[in-house]
């Protein structure tokens, strides 16, 4: 499993590069990065090289921020390849909560990174099926 931060940021101009700003000043490389709008305000969820850092210098300069855990696992770059690992999920019963990717990764094949209801049981129906379950340091280059 990874480790990834939920950042709860004002839907207004240059939020999200205020975020950024703390990263880049502190040599946080930032993995992966997706942006969940409600009216009000937006979740930024980021995969980090140092989560526990990033957490506590975003805290620091007034930011929401938790820590959870999701699954990266690595999909070939072929037609339906998503398809069929979601399918895997839902035959197995597990609600899918969101989904993002990780796309560059040094000649690697893509991560997606995922998180469900029960995510020791996802990893579990994942891995029996072949497919590749990476962990925290799987994700920096």
């Amino acid at each position: 499993m990874i480790q990834q931060l939920s950042i709860f940021i004002q839907d207004e101009i240059g939020s999200i590069a205020g975020v950024t700003a703390i990263l880049k000043q502190s040599n946080i490389n930032l993995r992966a990065i997706s942006s969940f709008d409600t009216p009000n305000f937006s979740i930024l969820r980021i995969v980090v090289d140092q989560p526990e850092k990033a957490k506590e210098l975003l805290i620091a300069n007034g930011f929401a921020v938790t820590m959870s855990e999701a699954i990266a696992v690595e999909l070939d770059d072929e037609p339906g390849i998503l398809h069929d690992m979601l399918e895997i999920i839902a035959n197995a019963g597990l609600g899918l909560n969101y989904i993002y990717s990780i796309v560059y990764r040094n000649g690697k094949v893509p991560l997606l990174i995922l998180n469900t209801d029960n995510l020791q049981l996802t990893i579990k129906v994942l891995k029996e099926k072949g497919y590749l379950v990476a962990d925290q340091e799987d994700v920096v280059l």
